[in-house]
């Protein structure tokens, strides 16, 4: 398996700490605004997210969990079963403004699954989208995020590969991954 290096953990630093820069510029103190991570992945970035916008800011960021599994379009298609995570989300989001926090934007249909997921915690006045790493021309539906930490070109055969120390690594790293190479 062929991996190629996109951020370690110096420039997962710089990146996150230069998105909550424009989350502030955009959100100021975030008095309306709530902050849900899609599970599996989102939510280690939106802990952290949060962990660093609260110490920039010095006030409580509201922030949940959101389990998409049975709002996804292939949910019975699927060989294998998709496990369920926990959805929790402790505040209603009536009126908010929400930022959808992923750590990989591929084709966009886990983003129209949180749509319709949000749906049951009320109707957000704003819905944005902050995802670690997008993967450019891979798009099912027309699904752009208003926040970046990076912009990789990829092919079909590759896979965007996230490692946090919350996941039990070592140390971050964010790879590209030969996929037909395993």
């Amino acid at each position: 398996m062929q991996k190629r290096l996109i951020l370690d953990s110096k420039l997962l630093d710089i990146t996150i700490s230069r998105l909550c820069q424009q989350l502030i510029e955009n959100h100021d103190q975030f008095e309306n605004t709530v902050i849900l991570g899609l599970q599996p992945r989102g939510i280690f970035l939106a802990e952290r997210i949060k962990s660093k916008l609260q110490s920039l800011l010095d006030t409580e960021i509201l922030t949940g969990q959101l389990d998409t599994t049975f709002y996804r379009d292939d949910f019975r298609r699927r060989e294998t079963p998709l496990k369920a995570n926990a959805t929790k989300i402790p505040f209603i989001i009536e009126g908010k403004n929400v930022v959808l926090i992923d750590d990989v934007l591929f084709t966009g249909r886990s983003v129209r699954a949180a749509l319709d997921a949000m749906t049951a915690f009320g109707r957000p006045s704003k819905v944005e989208l902050l995802v670690l790493v997008n993967r450019n021309y891979s798009r099912d539906l027309p699904v752009e995020p208003q926040y970046v930490g990076k912009h990789v070109n990829t092919m079909q055969s590759q896979k965007v590969l996230v490692e946090l120390k919350e996941q039990g690594k070592k140390k971050d790293n964010i790879w590209l991954v030969d996929k037909q190479e395993k």
